[in-house]
């Protein structure tokens, strides 16, 4: 078994208001708090929503809108921007990428130079937008939000059958990973189901993450530790600032300790294989028993029973080769308390 370092994704989402100075502050603060990438959101009001389109209760509750169209209208970025943002993560060294919501909007960020791109939830059914991401070739987070498994099977189908025309590789950790989460901003503790992190990957056989729209840093952790190979949450400067996602966002000092844990608990984790560890060595001499002769004994002595006893330290002769060991002649005299190794016995090991 091999391990694969957990790629975390501080989402800023919309958390910038729509303005490229807090858009470009919250790179900084991506950076800064060890993401490996910032992802923003690519949109424009009118492909999304109708005029007529009503927020959701959170969305409502977070901002007093009642027009998802005006909510979101304020919330764009347009190409110049978006541009600037790119080129603001390159000069700080992480990767900036986005979720599209659009074929235009899948259009603008291959001409920006992502590496990859974001599937949200809400767009898991929207067959041509899939499509359009996949004809790019490019490698795909798909998150899987209000989704039964048959629905993320039926979005991989279409990937896959994109991928399959064009001569790419089929969907696999290089090229697809699934995110699990749960579409509530915040989402209570006891409607987060990470057990379906597992249930998934056995199921696609595809690397599965964990997008966490929970307060706090337990999820997350929880998630690396149940085989998250992705973790994205969204970063705000201000859980205060007006906004559909601040309130279930971390602020910089709460994302940093997020990313500090999880680099622990993925040292933790290891690499699956049940074998001594090397910090183990000492204390596994000092632990474990050896036979050891209990009477002083003289060479060529033919050992019985009655000569040996079981004592620390591990060094010597392992207890579960007691039977070997009787009815060997010694090579040597032998004091009382002597840690037995093979060479000290006739014919060796």
């Amino acid at each position: 078994m091999t391990t694969r370092k957990v790629f975390v994704i501080a989402e800023a989402g919309v958390n910038h208001n729509g303005s490229i100075d807090l858009a470009l502050r919250l790179v900084d603060a991506a950076r800064a708090a060890g993401a490996d990438a910032v992802k923003f959101q690519t949109f424009r009001a009118e492909d999304v929503v109708t005029p007529q389109a009503v927020t959701a209760d959170y969305q409502r509750s977070n901002t007093g809108e009642t027009s998802q169209f005006d909510m979101i209208k304020k919330l764009e970025l347009d190409e110049g921007a978006h541009a600037k943002v790119a080129q603001h993560c390159r000069e700080r060294g992480i990767e900036f990428f986005s979720t599209p919501f659009s074929e235009d909007a899948v259009a603008m960020l291959v001409r920006l130079g992502v590496k990859r791109l974001k599937l949200p939830s809400g767009e898991i059914t929207n067959k041509p937008l899939l499509e359009c991401a996949a004809d790019t070739g490019l490698p795909l987070l798909m998150s899987s939000g209000m989704s039964t498994m048959g629905e993320v099977d039926r979005a991989v189908g279409w990937i896959a059958a994109r991928w399959k025309r064009a001569g790419l590789p089929p969907p696999g950790a290089a090229n697809l990973t699934l995110m699990h989460c749960t579409s509530a901003y915040p989402a209570p503790a006891d409607s987060l189901n990470l057990r379906a992190i597992d249930t998934m990957a056995r199921h696609a056989g595809l690397p599965v993450g964990y997008s966490d729209h929970s307060e706090g840093i337990e999820a997350a952790l929880a998630a690396v530790a149940m085989g998250a190979t992705a973790i994205e949450k969204h970063l705000t400067l201000d859980k205060a600032l007006a906004g559909p996602d601040h309130r279930a966002s971390a602020d910089p000092i709460e994302f940093a300790a997020m990313v500090k844990a999880i680099r622990t608990v993925e040292a933790m984790l290891g690499d699956g294989r049940k074998e001594p560890q090397s910090i183990e060595r000492n204390t596994r001499d000092v632990a474990r028993r050896s036979l050891v002769v209990i009477r002083d004994l003289p060479p060529g002595h033919v050992l019985a029973a009655s000569d040996l006893a079981l004592r620390r330290p591990g060094t010597g002769i392992a207890p579960d080769q007691w039977e070997r060991v009787i009815g060997r002649a010694l090579t040597q005299a032998l004091p009382a308390h002597t840690t037995l190794d093979w060479s000290m016995l006739a014919g060796g090991e």
